[in-house]
């Protein structure tokens, strides 16, 4: 769907839309860990894809208007690919280093003398 944008920022920020819709971009920009330039751009194009939407709920003029993200069904599918792309990532990782670990003990075994000698 997104494949062209970072899946682990894309994750991240529906994450937290889904968790705190009143959230603003600075504060996404800093739990994410990405420039705010980047967070903007990342948003917008998650609101052209259909991923969120945003809604205005102050019309007091002379206020800055504050906004809701509101994650869209098609959000909430987009959430759950992409933490199901993240969790066969982690497992293929822990089986790497499982591997890894079993070989470097193997190997070390193999390694140590039967008996001490001097």
């Amino acid at each position: 769907m997104i494949e062209q944008f970072p899946k682990e920022e894309i994750f991240h920020i529906i994450k937290e839309i889904e968790s705190d819709p009143v959230t603003t971009q600075r504060i996404i920009s800093e739990r994410v860990g990405i420039s705010l330039g980047k967070t903007n751009y990342l948003l917008k194009e998650l609101i052209k894809k259909g991923l969120i939407k945003v809604r205005n709920f102050t019309d007091n003029p002379g206020k800055l208007k504050k906004i809701h993200y509101l994650l869209t069904e098609k959000g909430l599918e987009e959430r759950f690919r992409l933490l199901q792309h993240f969790l066969q990532r982690k497992e293929a990782e822990y089986n790497k280093l499982k591997q890894e670990w079993e070989q470097l003990v193997n190997n070390k075994s193999r390694a140590l003398p039967l008996s001490p000698t001097q």
